[in-house]
This record gives C-alpha cells, structure tokens and sequence, in this order.
C-alpha cells in the first residue's frame, strides 16, 4: 500500500510544478514622465525634451530589464512610453497633452493589466495645471481601471499629493542625494510590484501620508552629511520591518509654487499599527532636525567665492554656479555669472590663472564657432536668450579650442578660450556632472585652477576630484535663496519662511484610502 500512495505524492509534485511552470505569466505596463521643472523659470520645456522611448526601447532605460535579467523573466512586460527630460522650466501644456494621450493610446491597445510600473520624477510643473503627475495617474485608471496594482517611483525631491498617493499601491523614492540609489531605488518598485502579484497579496491594505511644513532646496538636504545622513537612515530599517511594504521621506521641490510643493513621509503595509507609527515617527524626526539643514559646502558670494579660490594652495577648486543650475530647473543661459567673471583682471591675460567655465547655451554662437573653426578666432554675444533678467548677453572674443558633435542634450559642444578663460558653449542647454564631460573636449579639469559649474552640490566625480569647492549664491530660476522667489501658492506656514511665527504642525497620520475605494 505505501508504494502506491508515494506515486500519487510524487505524481502530486510534479504536476504542481507544471502547473506552476506553465500559470502565465502577470501582464505589467510601464509608463512614466519625468522633469523637475522650475515655475520661477521663464523657460518652457516641449515634447522633444523627454527624448520619450517607446515600446521595446523603454526596456534600455533599466539595466535590470535587459533580456536576460532575472526581473525580465517573471512577467509579460508591455511597455508604453517612459520620457525622462534634462530639468528646466515648466512643460507646455501641448507638450503634456501629447506625451499623456500617446501614453494612454498604448495602454488601450494592449489592456488588461495585472500590474504597471509608473516611473516618475514627481516635480513636472505643466502651464495651467497644478499636479501634473496626479493628473496623469488619475487619467491612466481611467484607462485601465483599479484593479491594476501600481507600483510608483519617485525622486525624492518630487512631491506627492493625495491624489497621486491616492491613485497608486505601492509607492517609493530614493534614500540619497546625491541620487546614487536612483536606479536601485526603481528595481525596488518592480520587485516590491512582483511580489505582491505573485504572493497573491495585491493592493497593501493601508498607506499612511504625512504633509511634513518643511520646504527646502536639495542642496541643505544632502544625505552625505547630517541631518541628511541620520533621517534617512531611519527609513531603511522601516521599510524592512514585517508588515510593511515600503516607507520614504520626499523633501519635495522647491522652486515650484504649488499646494503640493512640501515635505511628505508615506509607509505602506497590511500591519495598521506599524504602518501609523511608523509614518509618524519619520515625520517628527524630520520637524525635530528642520533647524539643523544647513548647505552641503560652504556658501556665499560669487566674490567671497573667488576670493577664497584665488587663496586657495590646492587645485582644482571648485566653485558651484547654482541660480541657474539647469539639473534643478534654471534656463542654463543666465549670464551674470560668465559676465563677473570675465570682468575680473586676472582673467583678462592669456597666461592668468586657467579657469573652465560650464557652461552657456548659445545656437547662433556656435554657428560662429563652427565657421570659425578649431583654432579660429570668433566674436559674439552669447545666453540670456532665454533667461535675461539678471544680465545681458555675453561677449565672447577669443580662439575656438574645439568642436564636439553629438551630445544628448547639448547636441555641439564649442570650448572657446578669453583672457585665461575656457568658456564651454552649446547648442543647447547641458549639465556638467562627470569628468568625461570636460575631457570629451579637451578640457583638463583636474589641472585647472579654477572650475565653475552651473550644478549644486557636487556628483560623485566632481565631488572626488575637487580640492576646495565653495557654492555660490548666484541669481536665477533656482536661486537658493528661497525668500527671493516671491512665492504666492504654497500652504503657509512653511519653514523656513515663516520659522520664527509657526507652532507644531499636526504631524499625525492621514489615511490615504485602497485605489478605488475613494476616486
């Protein structure tokens, strides 16, 4: 009798396991809009600018979707479109339109869903509409309904309504900033979304939001140094507790003038209890540690900057340009930085101490440049084009050092060398983060005296490579002095602009209900 009954166990076995192997697979969209866009910025950002993939090629934005990574083979993945854009000012509102209805257009064609990545900055401003991101989810549920499982990822200086809270399951950003955790912090939501359709657990029953008063720049919040350091370590070992599915601190963006624009703690779980407590407690340690941001370097004038550069014994010194940082929202054209510059005598001659300047954006410029040549001599007026509040145009008159074609965003790169200046100009608007940026053209950071960037805090390479580095509080659409803005939509009280008048904020937990029990 017991050899029959070990058949029928065996038997049992594997035709689970069949079954297991041939269940289909979970069909998951992907989708997302991503820019962190300035309303203090008269730029305006369009369509081309989300450099948007479609269908399979959204695939090779994600290391860990490539065909043979384990991620790719536990789902049918049925991307839509993803765009990710440089920062800058706010997108028009055709431009929104287009990229929402051709994402939308895809997600009716290949309906139903089990689950959908959405893959966001959280920080898009769109001309005439508050909460774009809210208003995009909440037209993608009209689309595919709310028995999908969303699974979102966030920057953590994007901003999150109750509406976007409210549309999505499972929600999280990144622990750092710099934001080095960035694509592991995307991986998370794909995998946090697997496991909640596999185990058959689906929408987490509660999901805790808390508004935390607090409005601060990137650059005080680094989480290289304290508070930074500390607060977000706290959330971690809050996300990996039983019960909990995720939790996460959004400092938010602050060169945007919104009602969504603050602080936010969310968790979310199935344990009721832990998910409160513990959104609560991210929440007072946040307000308990507001007074102690401070700059991640040591800030002050453009003068004072370059006084303690021209001091300093060790080289290169680093000075951030950051009003009109481009990574954060500026117009990249300001030119009331180059212009102080040049003006200075100790530029002036070929032979004065070597300074790269990153960077101006100027089309017809760089015409000039390419007529001239590579060791041609070029005269004209470049930036303030778009941006023009804070200075004019400025004249560049000196040698064409080189060329470059084909950058992403700045399309022809042009270094142009006045007095002991190399002066980077572009076609369009670019960020200068890695040293393979400066060497592509030439450009020998490491030997310079002095670089100037139109960044905040330093990235990873630069931050590695520089020998001093001061942050200057340069005019712009994303001036750091937050009382210069003149903002008139945000919730007030806000700290730090109302610190010496406000009281405690409530900081207890606001239930966000399951998608789809409260549209």
């Amino acid at each position: 009798m017991k050899q029959p009954i070990l058949t029928l166990v065996s038997c049992l076995f594997v035709c689970s396991n069949l079954i297991a192997q041939t269940a289909p697979l979970p069909r998951i969209a992907i989708a997302g809009l991503g820019i962190e866009s300035s309303t203090f910025s008269p730029a305006r950002t369009e369509e081309p600018a989300f450099h948007a993939r479609y269908g399979p090629e959204v695939f090779n934005a994600y290391p860990f979707m490539m065909p043979m990574a384990p991620l790719r083979k536990q789902a049918m993945w049925l991307p839509a479109i993803v765009g990710k854009s440089l920062p800058g000012g706010a997108v028009t509102r055709e431009a929104y339109e287009s990229l929402v209805k051709k994402t939308l257009d895809s997600l009716r064609k290949y309906a139903p869903y089990d689950g959908m990545y959405f893959d966001i900055h959280g920080a898009m401003s769109v001309v005439g509409l508050d909460d774009p991101e809210g208003d995009f989810l909440q037209r993608i549920r009209d689309v595919i309904g709310y028995k999908t499982l969303i699974s979102t990822s966030m920057d953590l200086h994007g901003n999150v309504s109750q509406r976007l809270a409210r549309n999505t399951d499972l929600m999280t950003c990144y622990r750092m900033a710099p934001h080095e955790d960035a694509m592991q912090t995307k991986e998370r939501a794909v995998t946090n979304l697997l496991e909640r359709l596999k185990s058959g657990k689906g929408k987490p029953a509660y999901k805790a939001w808390i508004p935390v008063p607090i409005l601060l720049p990137g650059e005080k919040t680094s989480t290289r140094i304290e508070p930074g350091k500390s607060l977000y370590a706290q959330v971690a070992p809050i996300a990996d507790q039983p019960g909990i599915v995720d939790a996460a601190i959004w400092i938010g963006y602050a060169w945007a003038d919104e009602p969504r624009n603050h602080a936010v703690v969310m968790v979310t779980g199935d344990d009721k209890a832990k998910v409160s407590q513990s959104a609560e407690q991210l929440a007072k340690a946040f307000w308990d540690v507001r007074n102690q941001f401070a700059f991640v370097a040591p800030t002050s004038t453009l003068e004072a900057c370059l006084t303690n550069a021209m001091k300093s014994p060790t080289h290169p010194y680093f000075i951030s340009d950051m009003g009109d940082n481009p990574t954060a929202g500026g117009a990249g054209d300001v030119t009331w930085t180059i212009t102080q510059l040049l003006a200075r005598p100790e530029f002036k001659q070929a032979n004065g101490p070597a300074l790269i300047y990153a960077s101006i954006p100027d089309s017809l410029f760089i015409k000039k440049a390419i007529a001239a040549g590579v060791g041609g001599k070029v005269d004209g007026t470049a930036g303030a084009i778009v941006d023009h509040r804070f200075a004019p145009p400025v004249r560049l008159t000196g040698t064409v050092e080189s060329i470059v074609h084909g950058d992403r965003d700045a399309e022809v790169e042009a270094v142009v060398k006045v007095g002991s200046a190399h002066v980077i100009v572009t076609k369009k608007r670019k960020p200068y983060h890695r040293e393979a940026d400066f060497t592509r053209l030439g450009l020998k950071p490491r030997e310079a005296g002095l670089v100037v960037v139109k960044i905040g805090y330093l990235e990873p390479e630069l931050y590695a490579m520089q020998k001093g580095w001061m942050m200057a509080l340069t005019p712009g659409g994303v001036d750091q002095d937050l009382t210069r803005l003149g903002y008139k939509r945000i919730q007030r009280p806000m700290f730090p602009l109302d610190a010496a008048t406000m009281k405690t904020p409530d900081l207890s937990t606001r239930w966000i209900p399951v998608s789809g029990d409260a549209k």
